[in-house]
């Protein structure tokens, strides 16, 4: 069984109402609410031998969705804080951001441009062991356009519900609160 974390410690953050944290926090444990009912469910038709029926078929491709929903947010919820945690120049992310894209300004840039662009979805710098090497992701889905075997080190929900509510259209000016509310440590963290 899977728990909602609690997120309230983030109320009163800057650049965030609110009233749209608690409405993003709603949503975040109806992803956790609903992997738990269709984790249950799976687990009911397996018992019963309706394994091979479509509705089988149809709820474990839902399974994804609810379930990468439900962690992208806990990152996303994780990597914010109201204590300004700025990126330390010697740490071993600023020295892996620099390797893979020349500067910080350079990383900024393109995670930003990846934010701006026009849909839905979330943006993610993962880390892929393999190749050592930092990416800036667009994910249109939640179960859609993960880089397999990387690791998420910073989370950015670009979904509507995550900004609308502040900033109506002009997704800029949430992307610029974000990055004012970016714990570097826990990004840090992620990477080590």
């Amino acid at each position: 069984m899977y728990i909602a974390q609690n997120y309230k410690h983030l109320l009163g953050l800057d650049g965030f109402s609110d009233k749209a944290l608690e409405a993003h926090f709603t949503l975040y444990e109806g992803y956790v609410t609903n992997t738990n009912k269709l984790s249950d469910e799976l687990t009911s038709m397996l018992k019963g031998s309706r394994e091979t029926t479509l509705q089988f078929a149809e709820l474990k491709r839902r399974f994804g969705w609810e379930f990468d929903g439900m962690r992208l947010h806990e990152l996303y919820f994780s990597n914010l804080t109201k204590d300004g945690r700025g990126l330390t120049d010697g740490s071993k992310l600023y020295k892996q951001i620099e390797k893979d894209f020349g500067s910080l300004e350079s990383w900024e840039k393109d995670f930003r441009a990846t934010a701006s662009m026009r849909g839905i979805g979330w943006v993610v710098m993962f880390y892929d062991q393999v190749s050592d090497k930092l990416f800036n992701v667009w994910i249109n889905e939640h179960n859609a356009g993960h880089l397999v075997g990387a690791t998420p080190i910073l989370v950015c929900d670009v979904f509507e519900h995550a900004f609308i509510m502040d900033y109506g259209t002009k997704r800029a000016r949430y992307i610029d609160a974000f990055f004012k509310a970016i714990d570097w440590q826990i990004a840090e963290n992620r990477l080590t």
